[in-house]
């Protein structure tokens, strides 16, 4: 394997107007000052921000435009995400472009912000995808990465990179760097985060290596951040161990069926008394709601998606 150059941009998203042409312009400026760079990596929703109103329809003006600036620049793409429009419902979607252009694999987000990220489906497929003579690399969007069984499955799946375009602009954003680093070290991946900033959350980008050391991390203002990873490491780390020490990966790998939390019908009596998944709301409406609690039975498919799968 190949060392592989991956440019995370960090930009300011704006919620009221359409952030694309900027988009163009910092990737003319990325490639223009790293022309070495083989991958381009934008934030979650950077197109047009964080409101469903402005979902559309995929295959759709934006991915052509962006096949447009790949195929320019002969790099891969990854242009963060935006809402897709799809037979009565709204996904969260990456793309993925190659150097000439051609659309490779889309995702659709698996875990919306729920109960913020309203009016958003889920997804339901895994998506990896493979850099010829370099690497096999995973999508995984936001909110994904807070349900490790997803970058699990993703390295499971073969992927020693995970790019991960995030908007978050919350107070938990201390919280998300610390995940970050253990979801590197557990799957002994690169994972690639990369935020946006405004309307688009508050910056912070990070990017780890299979040890879950840091190796770049973004501050709270426009950064573009071009790093060669040496690909190499993560085959070492898999076979040799975490900083020569645990192997995560293979100890998964000898006791899978052993979870019976995951088994199909498991009883989860515990997971099921902590009720309905709802925003927080004023103390004495909370307990009114606790009285209630009693009764919940969880629904048999909560979100009500009908599971397209990796599209």
């Amino acid at each position: 394997m190949r060392p592989f150059a991956i440019a995370g941009i960090q930009m300011k998203v704006s919620a009221v107007a359409s952030n694309v042409e900027m988009m163009k312009l910092k990737l003319n400026i990325t490639m223009s000052l790293y022309p070495w760079v083989e991958m381009v990596v934008f934030s979650e929703l950077c197109a047009y921000g964080p409101l469903t109103h402005t979902a559309e329809a995929i295959p759709g003006n934006f991915e052509r435009e962006m096949q447009a600036m790949a195929k320019k620049h002969g790099i891969w793409l990854l242009p963060g995400s935006v809402f897709e429009k799809s037979e009565g419902h709204i996904y969260n979607t990456a793309t993925v472009i190659n150097p000439q252009g051609e659309i490779v694999t889309r995702y659709r987000k698996m875990f919306p912000f729920f109960p913020y990220e309203v009016g958003v489906t889920p997804g339901s497929g895994f998506c990896v995808f493979d850099v010829p003579d370099v690497a096999r690399f995973g999508i995984s969007i936001c909110y994904d990465m807070w349900f490790p069984e997803t970058v699990r499955t993703l390295a499971v799946m073969g992927a020693e990179v995970i790019l991960h375009p995030t908007m978050t602009g919350t107070i938990d954003r201390d919280i998300e760097l610390s995940i970050v680093r253990a979801m590197a070290a557990v799957n002994q991946c690169y994972f690639f985060d990369v935020n946006g900033l405004e309307s688009g959350g508050n910056g912070r980008s990070l990017v780890c290596g299979p040890d879950g050391r840091v190796i770049y991390q973004a501050e709270g203002n426009e950064e573009i951040f071009p790093l060669e990873l040496n690909i190499e490491r993560v085959k070492r780390s898999r076979e040799l161990g975490v900083l020569r020490l645990g192997q995560p990966l293979k100890s998964f790998r000898d006791h899978i069926g052993e979870f019976g939390i995951y088994q199909q019908g498991a009883h989860l009596p515990y997971l099921n008394s902590l009720g309905p998944l709802i925003k927080p709301t004023k103390v004495d409406a909370l307990a009114k709601l606790k009285m209630q609690e009693h009764d919940y039975e969880p629904p048999a498919n909560p979100t009500g998606y009908k599971g397209f799968g990796e599209v």
